[in-house]
């Protein structure tokens, strides 16, 4: 029997499609019409119940179920609440500029830190990017450099969050993703992620096991959260495998598992590698609030006298969408909203515009702190593991 039946390899993990479900979701490839509840059951998530939400710190992404879905979520917000240790785990891999999708775990995370207290550990995957992408060392320097200064403009709790590359950080992550790679077999990744194009990506998730296992093995036992869009729940999965051998005192990380954020091109076939525009955290806002105006997909009329009659459909409208997610915090406002776009009372232009005042006026307070920071080296040292946390990773292989 599998030390963890949500890990189980078995066919319903694999990535493949079927005639029933003509999808595709894992860490490397999404494809298709993504239906959220048919992942669920193939996942093994259970779906966040009301209770559970109202037990968050508030915040839209949970309050609108966005973050719809988890693994174990009792035993962090129990912690939560009683004020002991509980550490949430989110990172990037750092293959282009982030966006707007890239950013919403991070506020998340950020929100609950501020409530909680909680602590964060946030790995940037620089070495799985360059063996997945097309890209030069030099170009995955660059995306990371320019990734952590959008991850430092967030506002983390520095006394209270750990951030760590890879790449840069490889004496302590190296030696304890070699720890779970002893237990994590061929077939299991094959089961779990597909065939992996090269043996890079072969040994790759027992890196990720080790990056969601950092704060027990430096903090000791303790619930673990991670916030992720749920493409890239097979990496807590294995996870939770490796935390269930008797070779290490940690609980099995809990998962927080997302939509993605809509594509600009709309509804329909979605893909990975889709060549729609998207709002990126370093464009200028007037030229994100053309992106908007111009490329976000309407779920209005074709013309004004059919939209005043008929109205629109928000629910596959992106500039709605946009707001809903996350950038529009008023839950009357995004309401009203909804209801004047059905009613016709509010057409596609207006809420574009509506849209695009608030991507921009984000975008503005974010630039705004990133432009603040000072030499990266400098902003990012007081976010480093300590020694004292080094010397706790270290011994992963002896002393």
């Amino acid at each position: 029997m599998p030390a963890d039946d949500d890990t189980d390899p078995t066919a319903s993990d694999r990535p493949t499609n079927t005639d029933e479900d003509e999808f595709t979701v894992t860490p490397y490839d999404i494809e298709g019409d993504v239906d959220y509840e048919k992942l669920l059951d193939r996942f093994g998530a259970d779906r966040l119940t009301d209770e559970q939400a109202a037990r968050f710190p508030d915040h839209p992404l949970v309050r609108r179920r966005i973050y719809y879905a988890g693994r174990d979520v009792d035993q962090f917000l129990d912690a939560a609440e009683r004020g002991t240790t509980h550490s949430i785990v989110t990172g990037v891999g750092p293959s282009g500029p982030l966006h707007l999708g890239h950013v919403m775990p991070f506020y998340l995370a950020k929100r609950i830190q501020d409530e909680t207290g909680a602590r964060v550990y946030i790995p940037l995957s620089d070495d799985e990017k360059y063996l997945l992408k097309d890209q030069s060392v030099e170009e995955i320097r660059g995306h990371t450099r320019d990734n952590l200064r959008d991850l430092l403009a967030v506002g983390f709790d520095p006394e209270r969050t750990r951030i760590l590359v890879d790449t840069l950080d490889a004496d302590v992550v190296y030696p304890t993703a070699v720890r779970m790679a002893k237990r994590i077999t061929q077939s299991t990744v094959d089961a779990v992620y597909g065939e992996p194009p090269n043996v890079g990506l072969s040994f790759y998730p027992a890196v990720q096991a080790a990056h969601l296992l950092l704060p027990q093995l430096v903090h000791g036992r303790h619930p673990t959260l991670v916030p992720v869009a749920i493409d890239q729940d097979p990496h807590v999965r294995v996870a939770r495998d490796v935390a269930a051998k008797e070779d290490f005192d940690v609980e099995k990380p809990g998962a927080l598992l997302g939509k993605f954020l809509p594509s600009l091109a709309g509804p329909g076939k979605m893909s990975s590698s889709d060549d729609a525009p998207g709002i990126e955290l370093t464009d200028d806002p007037e030229d994100a609030r053309e992106t908007i105006v111009q490329h976000a997909y309407s779920g209005g009329r074709a013309d004004v006298d059919a939209h005043r009659e008929h109205g629109g459909d928000p629910e596959v409208d992106v500039a709605y969408q946009l707001l809903y997610y996350f950038l529009e915090p008023d839950d009357e406002a995004v309401e009203r909203l909804a209801g004047e776009y059905r009613h016709g009372e509010l057409l596609s232009g207006e809420l574009k515009q509506y849209a695009a005042e608030t991507v921009g006026e984000f975008l503005r307070a974010h630039q705004e702190r990133r432009n603040a920071l000072g030499p990266l080296a400098e902003e990012l040292a007081p976010f480093r593991l300590t020694g004292d946390e080094r010397a706790a990773l270290q011994p992963s292989l002896g002393e």
